[in-house]
């Protein structure tokens, strides 16, 4: 168990407390701390954003097998605060139209850079194996494109080059994948191995074109950094004409759909349908969420702890601090008390099943790819019942909405049949 999972589980041990509720609450103040927790989220994330940066940077001077696992450390602490974001994606059209560019997947990486000759793709794509790193001008269809200069500008643009979703050149996962390489285990243990070698320039290079591999990571990284300060910028508290502004300045009522068609639709057809059904049902590592550095069960995690996060108006930053304030909790008690035991019960009970797959990853050495292989039973019973408690936690998720008074909540299940 990592030391940031201690903390999480000891600042959320036993739920969240009802007693704690020393006055009643309003909705206009539960919807008030939901923008203070994203402005608190998407600050933590660029903070650690911008330590990638720095530790990318370092590496590059003076790549070593040491700096390479520093680089990997900084962008998997970078994944927790980005991971409890997402709980805000689905509820509100600014943060889902501007995540693609950060957390697009799954990739066809050969976009960006060399990949093994047995490199499956998606078909139809002309540019699966286009290779930027490798090439300074890219011919895709009818186009050809300059890509001499790598930018973060340019980067974006390439995002969907071709007209392919899988042509994602910009992300977290972009810069996994130049971590940490491709994973050629399948459903057998280990992550992508990329040697640092990769990055040196000069006579000790591997795999060609180092100096140029070394600005695409760069030019990413910066792409990252940039776009999660804007994000950071449109919840702050002190910005005029800002999303926050609009979103509480709208009926409190919005807000509350708007949180808890989010929490809803992330634990359903996102979390329990796109990233562990579809890989189940089809026993595929290429739809595993962080599957260049086998991240993924805690990339579920800090998913399902960020939609914890909103009902129980709790966050622990990156600091250490814990961020408390009035929640859908709250507002629930206030008008049903058993109801609200019930409800926060199906909450602990999902968040420790989701936390099942951290044991099994970090004490079992069974990892998610591992897991949904077609012929590991336990591993397969393992995620099916992450699925059946994600999907009680969205029943429970509707029952608090009706007792606040949002009706029809019908979060989106991404048209997977539960």
């Amino acid at each position: 168990m990592t030391l940031t999972h201690k903390l999480l589980l000891a600042s959320f041990a036993g739920g969240f407390s009802l007693a704690a509720v020393a006055a009643p609450v309003t909705k206009q103040q539960v919807v008030e701390h939901y923008a203070d927790i994203a402005h608190a989220v998407y600050a933590d994330s660029l903070s650690t954003a911008k330590a990638l940066d720095a530790q990318i940077e370092q590496f590059l001077k003076a790549p070593s097998a040491q700096g390479l696992e520093a680089v990997k450390q900084a962008w998997i602490a970078a994944r927790v605060p980005y991971q409890q974001s997402e709980v805000f994606r689905f509820g509100n059209a600014i943060v889902d139209e501007w995540e693609g560019q950060l957390n697009a997947w799954p990739l066809d990486e050969g976009l960006i850079d060399y990949v093994a000759d047995d490199y499956q793709y998606e078909l139809g794509n002309e540019g699966a194996a286009a290779n930027i790193v490798a090439n300074r001008t890219l011919t895709i269809g009818a186009s050809s494109l300059d890509v001499s200069t790598l930018t973060p500008e340019l980067i974006a643009e390439l995002n969907e080059v071709g007209g392919s979703e899988a042509n994602v050149a910009s992300g977290y996962h972009a810069v996994e994948f130049l971590l940490w390489g491709q994973d050629l285990n399948g459903t057998k243990p280990g992550a992508g191995q990329r040697a640092y070698t990769d990055y040196v320039v000069g006579d000790g290079c591997t795999n060609g074109n180092c100096e140029r591999r070394g600005q695409y990571l760069k030019a990413a990284t910066e792409l990252l950094v940039k776009d999660l300060a804007w994000m950071e910028n449109q919840w702050a508290g002190n910005v005029d004409g800002n999303y926050r502004q609009e979103l509480l300045q709208a009926p409190s009522d919005t807000g509350l759909q708007k949180m808890l068609f989010g929490m809803g639709s992330l634990s359903l057809g996102e979390l329990a349908g796109e990233r562990m059904k579809v890989a189940l049902e089809a026993n595929s590592t290429e739809d595993e969420h962080d599957c260049f550095s086998d991240n993924t069960h805690n990339a579920h995690y800090y998913d399902e702890q960020g939609i914890y996060n909103v009902y129980t108006g709790l966050y622990k930053r990156t600091d250490g601090t814990l961020l408390s304030g009035p929640s859908i909790a709250d507002l629930v008690a206030q008008n049903d008390e058993q109801a609200a035991k019930t409800i926060q019960a199906q909450f602990d009970e999902t968040r420790n099943q989701v936390y099942q797959l951290v044991v099994s990853a970090e004490q079992d050495n069974q990892h998610f790819d591992q897991l949904i292989a077609a012929d590991n039973a336990p591993g397969n019973k393992l995620v099916n019942d992450t699925i059946a408690a994600l999907v009680a936690q969205t029943g429970a998720i509707e029952q608090a909405a009706a007792i606040v008074g949002i009706t029809n909540l019908s979060p989106d299940t991404a048209d997977h049949e539960f």
